[in-house]
């Protein structure tokens, strides 16, 4: 059983491919390249955690898509998510919706957890830093105290920042990450980082 990381998708966004620089010629090359990604690296019993943005665009045609992806499916809500807590308790009603579709569960806001021996945030939003030239959502932003994060929402802008971890699909391959990926990054990060 292992662990992978993800987030980005936007399943169904048609509009994503041109932001973000994406390779492919549509839509559903985009769908069906990153499901075929998926399941190449994961199995039956691994873990995934989804860190947000999974589907966008008519939710018949993308949430569908989450279905088809296998493993322990876990999402952990962005901005684009419409059960996102930052959308209010009608988003916290949708919920159900993401179960149905093929997540296994839901966890809201930054989480803490173990990623190889280290204590580790994960979250949808990075401390700092944006997608776009505004820093929106500042008041859903995990509080910088020192930790490492595991983040999505910054797409192609960067990678690593010091002790932030983008484990988008548009720096991965459009495939999720190993925890062994992520524990090696840390690992061999320089110590001003640790």
């Amino acid at each position: 059983m292992a662990t992978y990381f993800t987030a980005d998708q936007h399943f169904g966004h048609r509009n994503i491919i041109g932001y973000c620089g994406r390779p492919f010629h549509g839509v559903g090359d985009m769908n069906a390249a990153m499901v075929v990604n998926w399941n190449a690296v994961v199995g039956p019993h691994d873990t995934v955690h989804v860190l947000g943005d999974v589907a966008m665009g008519r939710r018949e045609e993308s949430m569908p898509l989450i279905g088809q992806l296998v493993g322990h499916k876990i999402l952990y809500p962005g901005n684009h998510d419409r059960c996102w807590y930052g959308h209010g308790q009608r988003a916290l009603d949708l919920e159900q919706e993401y179960l149905d579709a093929g997540f296994d569960e839901i966890r809201q806001g930054p989480v803490a957890m173990t990623v190889g021996d280290r204590e580790v945030l994960v979250c949808h939003l990075p401390y700092r830093g944006d997608s776009s030239d505004t820093e929106r959502y500042a008041r859903f932003r995990p509080i910088d105290e020192g930790m490492w994060l595991l983040h999505g929402h910054v797409h192609e802008k960067w990678r690593q920042q010091g002790r932030m971890v983008n484990v988008g699909v548009d720096f991965w391959d459009f495939t999720p990450v190993a925890e062994a990926t992520i524990v090696r990054l840390i690992e061999e990060s320089p110590p001003a980082n640790r």
